[in-house]
């Protein structure tokens, strides 16, 4: 039952990316040329984006029950303040997204739209995060 859910999640995700134009990089690109033909689009679907998720936080965060998958108990992430890994993270995808105009979710749905540029995204992304668990994994022992 959790794959059939995902595999829906997965799917109405890249419809909304497909819809909203997001999986075509000259609109995430024409959104980052501020001083050129500046594309407003990417920032109407963050803001749809961020008013959809702050909702069902708020809602989860206020209810008298707590939140169950099988019978673990989820607590909400303590990650105040922000660490290194963290911060250099998102750095990098920032850099990443901004010079290829594809994030992770655009990147998949690409996979079958764009030819070897989507797939070398793809295979770069996954290498960058083997190398970067490797890393991690070295520098724990």
């Amino acid at each position: 039952m959790k794959t059939m859910a995902s595999a829906l999640c997965g799917f109405v995700f890249s419809l909304g990316l497909m819809i909203s134009g997001m999986a075509d990089p000259a609109n995430v690109l024409g959104f980052l040329d501020v001083t050129g033909k500046w594309n407003p689009l990417l920032a109407f679907v963050m803001g749809g984006a961020v008013a959809v998720t702050f909702t069902g936080f708020w809602w989860l965060r206020h209810r008298q029950v707590t939140v169950r998958a099988s019978d673990d108990v989820l607590e909400w992430p303590k990650r105040w303040p922000p660490d290194v890994g963290l911060v250099m993270g998102a750095i990098l995808f920032g850099v990443g997204w901004g010079l290829t105009g594809v994030c992770p979710g655009p990147a998949l749905v690409l996979l079958g739209l764009d030819g070897w540029k989507a797939w070398l995204l793809v295979v770069s992304i996954l290498l960058g995060w083997k190398v970067t668990q490797y890393l991690q994994k070295s520098h724990m022992r």
